[in-house]
């Protein structure tokens, strides 16, 4: 099973002016093969380190993280990442893009060439292959980047505020999209997210982090992410349970930002 799997994690980051700050503290989960995570925090609380880590990017100064058993030391084919910016080869066209790394790999040309056709239908972009990738809008940009990612077959794929920068409706237009792809796929997924109603849509599992030191303030297992892969997104947002938890979390993130402007300003 391609499990991820951390342990007492930390990461301290070590300052020119020999201070140091300690970013990640005893941060301990499991995320099963399957699963979709969604992470969201105040600035400053490690979201971002945490997935650095993950995607090998980082190496974390204690504790062990590993995926299927074996230590991650370095980025991987196992682990795809999708960042807020596409980070697409914007001169190359959309097929160029989403066949990039199977390129990379002297795979058979004709079994990519299927195997693009399939994710650009699957993520929405069916005749498109052939288009200039800068001609596409910031939604359709972020489709080829996840048709990118996972023509790869990752175990996991990362996401850094991969919706982010899309304004209001295609954003919940490609929300729908992740969890179509999570449930069609059966890949684990893990979001960080600064957007308290995101993080609640997508995340089948929902980790609240404290700062600094970054660690695990609370978990949440939610109905959600499973209740929109059938129905309307505006409709879920309004559920009461979904409120009344968002609100709570809104409410622990803005004591949290609160605690941290007043140890600045006795600074």
């Amino acid at each position: 099973m391609s499990d991820l799997v951390t342990d007492n994690l930390n990461m301290v980051f070590d300052l020119p002016d020999g201070s140091s700050v300690h970013a990640l503290k005893d941060v301990t989960f499991t995320l099963r093969k399957g699963e979709i995570l969604s992470v969201l925090g105040p600035s400053g609380c490690g979201k971002t380190t945490l997935l650095n880590i993950v995607a090998g990017f980082l190496h974390p100064t204690g504790g062990s993280i590993k995926l299927g058993g074996s230590v991650i030391e370095k980025p991987g084919v196992d682990r795809g990442m999708v960042f807020q910016q596409g980070a697409l080869f914007e001169w190359l066209t959309v097929a160029d893009n989403v066949n990039f790394g199977l390129r990379m790999k002297n795979a058979d040309k004709a079994d990519t060439k299927q195997k693009v056709e399939e994710w650009l239908d699957i993520v929405g972009l069916q005749g498109f292959g052939e288009t200039p990738t800068y001609q596409l809008s910031g939604g359709m940009q972020q489709r080829v980047a996840l048709a990118r990612c996972l023509i790869n077959d990752p175990d996991l794929i990362l996401m850094d505020e991969p919706l982010g920068a899309l304004d209001a409706l295609t954003r919940e237009k490609m929300q729908s999209l992740v969890l179509k792809i999570w449930k069609e796929t059966g890949k684990t997924i893990m979001i960080i997210t600064h957007s308290v109603e995101e993080a609640l849509l997508l995340g089948e599992r929902l980790f609240v982090m404290a700062p600094r030191p970054g660690r695990l303030h609370k978990q949440y297992r939610l109905p959600f992410a499973e209740m929109g892969l059938h129905g309307d997104p505006r409709e879920i947002k309004n559920e009461e349970d979904f409120v009344q938890t968002r609100e709570e979390i809104l409410a622990m993130i803005w004591n949290m930002e609160e605690e941290i402007m007043g140890k600045v300003e006795a600074a």
